[in-house]
């Protein structure tokens, strides 16, 4: 039995280092896959959610969260039948990675914060201070029943942490797994811009044809965040600080309801759907955040 398990240990990880990029990206994924529908099948049927069904943000929680805490298990399986470490894909349990990390989160949460301050200054958003005790005191009863106080120091520590979270995953899988893999076949710039499509049409799977107008704005923010792994020598600490600013931001202006779009120019301009990335306003600050990154690469 042992024999025969080492064996097919040995053909396993043969075939793995001797196949071409894109069969073991296929194989990474699908293998994700089958590792994850045991799990989410009965979390499905918890929430009530079936496919192809439209998913509620109270759906997509629970199964986002175990697919997402998967993926580093599996990951860790195939870097140990590579024989190599997550160092490899950029990850290094180092100081330095902290610190990239926090001048990621820096760069990535106050340059989007400085775009909706822009919008605003141009009258295209309006500020929504969310309702505190103190101003419910002052409303009648039945808007204080209507409303409620919104913690605000806990959203943000709340939405920071869970940025953090995904953005680490999303960061340690397509720029981490995915772009080295794909290196391994392709230049750099093939490669970067694969890795960069699969992260986009990746992101339909939850929302489906909703994402649609973001596709060009998630595509434009890979290839950001496969510059940002350039500038940090390999190393993954300023594109998961950069991706986590940007969770961080969005999730807590939309948890708090801090902003209203204003309709005083074309959705085009501000995003579709009030989704930054499917606008040109997000176009650009993504562009922009790149020629910043191109003059420190």
């Amino acid at each position: 039995m042992i024999l025969s398990l080492n064996s097919c240990l040995l053909l396993a990880q043969s075939f793995w280092l001797n196949a071409i990029a894109v069969l073991r990206v296929l194989v990474f994924f699908v293998l994700w896959l089958v590792c994850w529908l045991p799990i989410a099948l009965p979390i499905a049927k918890a929430v009530k959610w079936r496919f192809p069904q439209p998913i509620s943000p109270a759906q997509k929680l629970p199964l986002l969260a175990s697919l997402y805490a998967l993926a580093p298990l599996v990951l860790w399986g195939i870097v140990a039948l590579e024989g190599k470490g997550f160092k490899d894909y950029g990850l290094p349990w180092q100081s330095d990675l902290l610190r990239s990390f926090g001048g990621g989160l820096a760069f990535g949460s106050l340059g989007l914060l400085s775009l909706f301050l822009l919008e605003w200054r141009l009258g295209w958003v309006k500020r929504q201070l969310p309702p505190t005790e103190s101003s419910l005191a002052t409303e009648s009863t039945e808007t204080i029943t209507a409303q409620s106080p919104v913690p605000v120091l806990p959203t943000l520590l709340t939405t920071l942490l869970i940025g953090t979270w995904i953005s680490l995953t999303e960061e340690l899988i397509f720029r981490g797994f995915l772009l080295t893999t794909l290196q391994s076949d392709f230049v750099p710039w093939v490669a970067a811009t694969i890795a960069s499509l699969i992260f986009a049409v990746l992101h339909l799977v939850w929302e489906g044809k909703e994402n649609l107008p973001q596709l060009p704005g998630l595509f434009l923010m890979g290839l950001v965040l496969v510059l940002a792994r350039s500038v940090d020598r390999g190393n993954l600490g300023l594109a998961w600080g950069l991706h986590a600013g940007w969770i961080w931001v969005m999730a807590s202006l939309d948890t708090l309801g801090a902003i209203h779009y204003q309709g005083r120019v074309g959705e085009w301009v501000t995003g579709i759907g009030n989704k930054p990335l499917a606008g040109a306003m997000g176009l650009l600050f993504l562009l922009a955040t790149g020629g910043i990154l191109g003059l420190a690469f």
